[in-house]
């Protein structure tokens, strides 16, 4: 960014910083107001980004320059809601804290609470020069971010942002001076930064104790300052909730050394924090800083504000030579002042999804943590974590303690967020010593796993750090005046682009460190050698840390067949789960799929026995992390676990090592008997049974107890391996065996509570363990290893099995030996665990032991606080007795001389006859088809009478409707064409289902009003104009329907964008009345969809600019969204490229989706769409299909009471979907507070599925499914039978209506209080608790079809809407001539071209255009530079630009170089940021600089050069061409089905660099290839204007051409060239 074109960012430093401006900024001095998250649609005059002037460039454009904005009232902000201005604020009051000092576990309630993500970024001064400049730059850079957080309702209470500087002595002492104190001894003064009770006798109780403390340390108090502050600047929120500010400082006359200070502060901190807790005023008082070396001014503000705020900040005499700087988006719309950062030392853009476990370990800590500079007082700094702070708050106090503890941050921060080390090629040429480090460190302090950047400073060290999988963008620059900058984005704070001497970016895992005092800027490799040479880790890894060395698996059975049948029956087996499960990945290796969603009774609701596992669901990442990818990014994973004894981390030494490490954590027999014979674990042996001689009641308790006892003594014995087992040579009928899931947790909770947890692991040998889903919660709630005996028993007697044998010999089925089948087991179960850690984004196993990333449905208190303390468990449920009971039901079949001499099939996953009832049955279907087909009024009431007669399968199957009105007539109440209007279909795309049905369902919407939704596969642009050419029911245009009129249209209302982005081109957006981005689904939250390779046909793959034959996967996450300000972006993109549709997010039902609904809908989207777990047609793991995910009743009824409380619910309109079937459904989500109703697998039964659940095959016997065109004819579907059912559902809604006395849907949506419970007798228990559902918070301000009928949300001004306004741009687009432009650009102008990609291809399609736009743009651009951009728009960038460029691309040209003159190397550094050319479907790039991460992902047709990327480049590309002309980093060509890339390879480190699972590598000698290089290499040498390069290149391309000495002249310059190997 030039100083001239950033100039303007510099205005609002006199907002700041007094007028000390020097002339040279005046140039061009503007400031931005952001509106994306923080305004909207209706702008007041005096609000955002007015123009105050305009002076027009050579080439007729505009020049703009932006009123501030920030000078005025505060009330100038525009408000997307004028109703939720007269909110009151929901109080969340100050719940008392206990000073109990009993250890409490982490409550996944509070962690749920609050959520974020943020902008940050440092400025540091190398020569430790303090200066008032660091602070205004650093404000400056903050004002740049505003867009990276979020806003209150207001849109004026920011969610935080704060600074972190080191102390303004001058400021201070100055003030000293004014007050007669006289100047500070810097050595010996502290200063805290303190939030206060704002009542005054509370203040001044508060101030006594911090007194009292001080007193008692031997500290002197020297006053106390209170901070002068402009509260006019403050949102109406944040006001409500504003503390008093004030300074103390205090002298420490006792200790000398820095550190010694510092921790004389921090025990003052902790001891003051403890005695407040028991206060009514406790939660009132919060530290900032309290510290000899930093302080932190911080606030619930918008970062623009807070240097106005604090009158401090804008002094001059306010110095530091370092600031560290954060802007907070909180999912949660009520964010406290203390959650604003940065933190006492770290700041932290990111989410931990381990902290649940994280907190339960630094607790179960607390005994063991001891070191000589705590002299003797280590008890006094507990507790060592909050569940109720944040998860940043919480990863702070755990680095600060290690830092305090005589850790060094660079050193504490590889402890506490290790880099991925393993299968890491340069890692161990440039520094092998980290190896040792982290092999030592891995068995003592689990990783705190998620997507995190983090800034950090003790005040002599500042620096960075980013997440091992790199999912935070973090770039770097330092310049010839000795200053580091690090910032989440570039172009953050003006800047002379001839000063910088150094661009770089922060790769996965990757730290930066300037060291103060010396002026040292150490980078990665420097950084991690230091540390890890500190001592001697690699000797005390090798002489103390023993492997477990693999046994060999059994190879014949050990039990007989009819033992086994008893031993599977008595502990729960049934033949679904041997045969479909336990076979299926003995043959395959693999975990089995199935399809169409989950539609049986959740297991509290079954009227059959479930295993304990069936009543957790595993938790996923959505929005505010990301799910990671173990199919084509597993290199960041590992299974490894350590067991043993986990010594006191505050201490190195080499007795630390001394465990034992398992690769992963499924064990066979052989290598328990191993463990169990290890001289140093003295393995203990716990028998899991309990008596019921005396009768079922009090006997699971009292077993669990004294197992807890024995436990506790074991440990406290020296024992450090605790084996929990149900094995026995003789089942005996009176002792049933413990569900093994109630033992692990109960013997983990109790060892926590007891300080006793890190002396001891747990495992567990069970025959109750077989799907990925059981080893999963078993891990999740405490034990280290599973050996599933039983399960690995089953295994070698299906392979023994004469069946077996004869299928094997015959050939139809691929033979396997008997060692091979449990090795596979034993594969599958790893690959699913790999899975589920990937969907909650966690990386590593050790770092989901005992976090508890689960949710409870159907247990009680009773059971959760025994052995699941802290999980969520919203309906209460079983007792112990009652799970005792429903254990004994599996037990008694062992012994029962009646029992079949098979297994029974309960008919959980395939609906049976005789087994568990399925929502969708054939019943269900053939009384719908004859519904709509004779459009028999009298058939749907048989329908409609057969779902009221069915079991209670659902939870809003316990409610019934009441009402204290009188019935009206049906004629009064609103008509049905009304009602279906609010109707959608689900998001099932083209591919997974048949072109037949995916186009009748549109045709069927249109007529209605409704919305068909296209899912992910794209959409034919044949679909998007009217019929006029329909004879007798058929049309030319769709031949292969029927039953069509004309006027219909087929196109799908609601357009999808998922991650994989197919079939998503600048006109497929510009023609939908609605997008929607796919952040999960029902079938799978968590993970990526699935198109089976016999299901490309050549029409899909053309639809999807993908092969034939080659299947589709989309990956886990979004590539543009690792976060909630990600996920703002991609929406910021969508209404820039269509501005006329709305945009929906779909998310799943799961605890704390209020939280996350409240971040999406300050991230401006338009409708939010809960899915239920039980919905999804498409392929998908068993395991996922059943165990993840939750009821939509308890994901509505949280998303809208949330967002009523937070003043949200006015903005988005509320969609809910999953397993809906009539009228009663509609009615029962309306009541919950939905606007719109989507129907998903039913819509597909009324155009013919006959529910065969076969559609993973391709094999649909009705073509409703299928890509085979003969299965595709026998389609007997009409869109007028879906008409016919969806009014006849309209008409059902009608007549409850009329009975309860409203006229319309509107008077119900959201009235909790029309429902009641059922008088329903459930048969496992009568404990169920519903007050949840049935409460209410109250209404929105509005009525639903008037929040449905708001306009879309703006954007605000953007700078496409002034090229726009440009006549010769305007007549370039309108009469497709040439036009030749220039403008300047600042990373706040985000999505630029995007809008107008959006004009041109809404008017000439994708390639229609024949003009062309050339544009010059000068300057940092903002995210999404040139996104969608269609044929005949080429845009050029001088400059740099932030992540996304290209993004979406379907033509055109993006040329980014450097300004001239610059004084780094353009070629080494880096110009763009992460995830360029997504989804990319053509057009060219030329970058004179390198990538960031993940570059090329999902490239289908694009073509670019690039000087050189981060990881994970050309990742599922399906088509296209890159070339790369330097060093790339790990994981290259992952999942690439397509394209090609050429690759320079100047030192031969390529290839360990390059996934090879589906590429080929081979030397560029094809003249074909090295002509295609040749071209772009030319094409990029003109484009960026580099002329001086790659001659070499050129000649030596010529020379391979003339097979003259071709080996010699590629030596040194070599090019690989990467292809999909079919």
């Amino acid at each position: 960014m030039s100083l001239n074109s950033a100039g303007h960012v510099v205005q609002s430093v006199k907002l700041f910083a007094g007028n000390n401006i020097s002339d040279n900024c005046r140039k061009d001095s503007v400031f931005v107001d952001f509106v994306g998250l923080c305004g909207s649609r209706t702008f007041k005059k005096n609000g955002s980004r007015r123009r105050v002037g305009s002076g027009v460039n050579s080439n007729g454009i505009a020049q703009r320059n932006y009123f501030p904005g920030l000078v005025g009232s505060n009330k100038s902000w525009g408000s997307s809601i004028k109703s939720v201005l007269d909110l009151e604020r929901v109080n969340i009051g100050s719940k008392e804290q206990s000073s109990d000092p009993k250890p409490k576990v982490a409550n996944l309630e509070d962690i749920l609470s609050e959520r974020g993500a943020c902008g940050v970024g440092f400025i540091a001064n190398l020569d430790n020069k303090a200066s008032h400049e660091i602070v205004s730059d650093a404000l400056t850079a903050l004002g740049c971010m505003e867009h990276r957080g979020g806003c209150g309702a207001d849109n004026d209470s920011g969610d935080g942002s704060g600074l972190m500087t080191s102390i303004p002595w001058d400021l201070f002492n100055n003030w000293a001076n004014e007050q007669g104190i006289g100047a500070f001894d810097q050595l010996h003064t502290g200063v805290g930064m303190m939030f206060l009770p704002k009542d005054e006798d509370l203040r001044k109780e508060a101030q006594s104790v911090i007194l009292k403390i001080f007193n008692q340390e031997g500290l002197q108090v020297l006053g106390w300052r209170q901070v002068p502050v402009d509260e006019s600047v403050v949102g109406h929120y944040a006001r409500e909730t504003m503390p008093n500010i004030q300074q103390v400082f205090v002298q420490i006359d006792k200790e000398e050394n820095i550190d010694d200070i510092e921790r004389e502060l921090f025990i003052c901190r902790k001891l003051i924090e403890r005695l407040a807790s028991s206060e009514t005023w406790g939660n009132d008082l919060y530290f900032c800083s309290l510290s000899n070396q930093t302080i932190v001014y911080k606030g619930m503000l918008r970062s623009e504000v807070l240097g106005r705020f604090y009158y401090d900040l804008q002094n001059k005499l306010y110095k530091s030579p370092l600031a560290i700087y954060h802007r907070r988006y909180s999912t949660n719309t009520t964010p406290r002042w203390p959650l604003a950062q940065p933190m006492r030392f770290l700041g932290h853009n990111g989410e931990i999804n381990t902290i649940q476990g994280n907190l339960n370990w630094m607790q179960s800590r607390e005994t063991s943590l001891k070191s000589p500079v705590w002299r003797g007082r280590e008890n006094e700094l507990r507790p060592f974590g909050n569940p109720k702070a944040s998860d940043s708050a919480n990863l702070d106090a755990a680095a600060e303690l290690l830092i305090r503890s005589g850790r060094t941050p660079e050193e504490a921060l590889m402890l506490l967020v290790p880099e991925a080390y393993k299968n890491h090629p340069t890692l161990l040429i440039k520094y092998p010593e980290a190896v040792d480090f982290y092999d030592y460190y891995k068995g003592q302090m689990e990783a705190w796993d998620g997507p995190a950047l983090l800034l950090f400073s003790d005040g002599k060290t500042v620096g960075a750090c980013l997440d091992r999988n790199g999912l935070r963008p973090a770039r770097y620059w330092r310049t010839s005046d000795n200053v580091v900058y690090v910032a989440s984005e570039v172009g953050v704070v003006p800047m002379d682009e001839s000063k910088v001497i150094m661009k770089g970016r922060l790769g996965p895992g990757m730290m930066i460190a300037v060291d103060l005092p010396t002026g040292q800027v150490f980078e990665n490799t420097e950084v991690k050698k230091r540390v890890a040479s500190l001592n001697p880790y690699g000797k005390w890894v090798k002489e103390n840390l023993r492997s477990l060395k693999p046994a060999n698996f059994l190879s014949s059975t050990v039990l007989d067949n009819e033992t086994i049948l008893r031993r599977q029956q008595g502990y729960g087996y049934s033949s679904e789960d041997v045969q479909m499960v336990i076979e299926s990945m003995a043959s395959q290796g693999k975990e089995p799929t199935f399809c169409m969603g989950d539609d049986i009774p959740l297991a509290v609701l079954s009227k059959r026995p479930h295993m304990l596992y069936d009543y957790f669901k595993q938790r996923f990442a959505q929005v505010t992390n990301p799910a990671i990818d173990p199919l084509r990014e597993g290199l960041v994973m590992s299974l490894e676990v350590n067991l043993g004894k986990r010594r006191n981390i505050l201490e190195v030494g080499p007795e630390n090592a001394s465990q034992v490490i398992l690769s992963n954590p499924v064990l066979n027999e052989g290598e328990l008997e191993a463990l169990l014979k290890d001289p140093y674990l003295k393995t203990q042996v716990l028998p899991t049974f309990f008596n019921i001689r005396k009768g079922i009641k009090g006997s699971l308790e009292k077993t669990l107890n004294k197992l807890c006892e024995a436990a506790d003594e074991a440990v406290r014995n020296g024992s450090q391996l605790l084996v929990l087992s149900d094995r026995s040579d003789e089942l005996e009928a009176t002792r049933p065996a413990i569900p093994i899931l109630l033992a692990v947790g109960a013997v983990h909770q109790h060892l926590i509570q007891n300080g006793l947890r890190m002396q001891a692991s747990i495992v567990a040998d069970t025959a109750q363990c077989f799907s990925t889903h059981q080893f999963a919660c078993l891990i999740g709630y405490g034990a280290s290893a599973i050996c599933p005996y039983l399960a690995l028993e089953t295994c070698r007697q299906w392979r023994l099995s004469t069946k077996t044998v004869n299928l094997m010999r015959t050939g139809k089925m691929p033979t396997v030996t008997i060692e091979q089948a449990q090795k596979n087991f034993c594969k599958a179960v790893r690959s699913g665990l790999l899975k589920i850690l990937s969907k909650m984004g966690i990386s590593l196993l050790s770092s989901y032991c005992g976090a508890q990333i689960f949710e409870v449905y159907g247990l009680g208190q009773e059971i959760i606080d025994i052995a699941f303390a802290g999980s969520v468990s919203k309906i209460g449920g079983l007792t112990l007795d009652e799970l005792a009971r429903e254990s004994l039901s599996f037990w008694v079949k062992a012994f029962s001389e009646d029992t079949a001499k098979r297994l029974e099939n309960f008919g959980f996953i395939q609906f049976r006859p005789g087994g568990e009832y399925h929502g969708n049955n054939p019943e269900m279907s053939k009384l719908l088809h004859k519904a709509v087909r004779q459009k028999s009024e009298s058939a749907y009431t048989v329908y409609q009478q057969h779902l009221a007669n069915r079991p209670v399968n659902v939870l809003r199957d316990l409610f019934e409707l009441k009402s204290d009105r009188s019935p009206i007539s049906v004629g009064k109440v609103e008509p049905a064409s009304s009602i279906v209007k609010r109707f959608c279909t689900g998001g099932m795309s083209l591919g997974a289902i048949s072109r037949e049905t995916h186009e009748a369902i549109a045709i069927a919407m249109n007529r209605l009003g409704g919305k068909s939704n296209s899912g992910e596969g794209g959409e034919d642009p044949i679909r998007w104009s009217p019929l006029t050419d329909v004879v007798d029911g058929y049309s030319p245009t769709l031949p292969h329907l029927k039953g069509l009129q004309n006027g219909d249209t087929a196109t799908s209302a609601i357009k999808q964008v998922a991650s994989g982005r197919f079939g998503v081109t600048p006109t497929f957006l510009a023609n939908a009345d609605q997008l929607e981005i796919k952040i999960a689904q029902g079938a799978k939250p968590g993970e990526g969809g699935q198109l089976p390779g016999k299901k490309v046909s050549a029409y899909i793959a053309r639809l999807r600019n993908s092969k034939p034959g080659v299947p589709l996967i989309s990956p886990p996450p979004h590539h543009d969204i690792y976060s909630i300000e990600d996920l703002a972006q991609l929406i910021y993109d969508l209404h820039q490229v269509n501005p006329r549709a709305k945009v929906s997010v779909k998310l799943v039902a799961e605890a704390g989706i209020g939280t996350v609904a409240s971040g999406v809908s300050k991230g401006n989207a338009d409708i939010i769409q809960i899915s239920g777990h039980d919905g999804g047609t498409g392929a998908s793991p068993v395991s996922s299909i059943k165990h993840a995910g939750g009821p939509w009743e308890l994901g509505l009824t949280e998303t809208h009471q949330t967002l009523i409380s937070n003043g949200l619910r006015e903005r988005v309109i509320l969609r809910v979907d999953g397993g809906f079937k009539s009228g009663f459904d509609v009615l029962m989500a309306a009541v919950m507070g939905a606007d719109e109703y989507g129907f998903g697998s039913v819509a597909m039964i009324a155009t013919g599925c006959v529910m065969a659940r076969i559609c993973h095959t391709n094999n649909c016997p009705v073509g409703v499914a299928s890509q085979r065109e003969e299965l595709r004819a026998r389609f007997p579907g009409l869109p007028g039978d879906l008409v016919n059912y969806f009014l006849y559902v309209a008409e059902e809604v009608r007549g409850v209506l009329a009975q309860l006395g409203y006229e319309k849907l509107d008077d119900i949506i959201g009235h909790t209080d029309l429902l009641k419970p059922r008088d329903v007798s459930l048969t496992k228990t009568q404990h169920l608790d519903l007050s949840y559902i049935l409460s209410n918070v109250g209404l929105p301000k509005w009525s639903s079809s008037k929040i449905r009928s708001q306009e879309v949300h703006t954007n605000g001004p953007v700078l496409d809407d002034t090229l726009l306004a440009d006549e010769e741009i305007a007549n370039a687009i309108e009469n497709e001539t040439v036009v030749n432009k220039s403008a300047k650009i600042y990373n706040v102008d985000r999505a630029v071209c995007g809008r107008i990609a959006g004009v041109i291809a809404k008017k000439y399609g994708d390639t229609g255009f024949a003009g062309q736009l050339n544009i010059t743009f000068t300057g940092s651009a903002g995210q999404s530079f040139g996104c969608f951009l269609t044929p005949g728009m080429n845009i050029r960038l001088v400059g740099e630009a932030n992540d996304y460029v290209g993004k979406g691309m379907a033509g055109g040209e993006i040329v980014v170089s450097p300004v001239e003159n610059t004084g780094f190397i353009p070629e080494e550094a880096t110009i763009v940021g992460n995830t360029c050319l997504y989804g990319a479907t053509g057009g060219q790039v030329f970058i004179r600089g390198k990538a960031g991460e993940r570059f090329a992902v999902r490239n289908s047709l694009a073509e670019a050069v690039v000087e050189g990327t981060g990881d994970h480049c050309c990742e599922y590309m399906t088509g296209g061409c890159i070339v790369i002309l330097g060093k790339v980093g790990r994981n290259v060509a992952a999942g690439m089905t397509g394209g090609l890339a050429y690759i320079l390879d100047e030192d031969d480190t390529l290839i360990p660099k390059v996934n090879k699972e589906i590429v080929k590598i081979q030397k560029v000698v094809a003249p074909v290839g090295q002509m295609q290089l040749k071209n772009l290499i030319e094409a990029h040498v003109v484009s960026t204007q580099r002329r001086h390069i790659i001659l070499k290149l050129i000649r030596a391309i010529t020379l391979q051409n003339l097979k003259t000495n071709a080996r010699l002249s590629f030596r040194t310059r070599e090019f690989h060239y990467l292809f999909f190997l079919t």
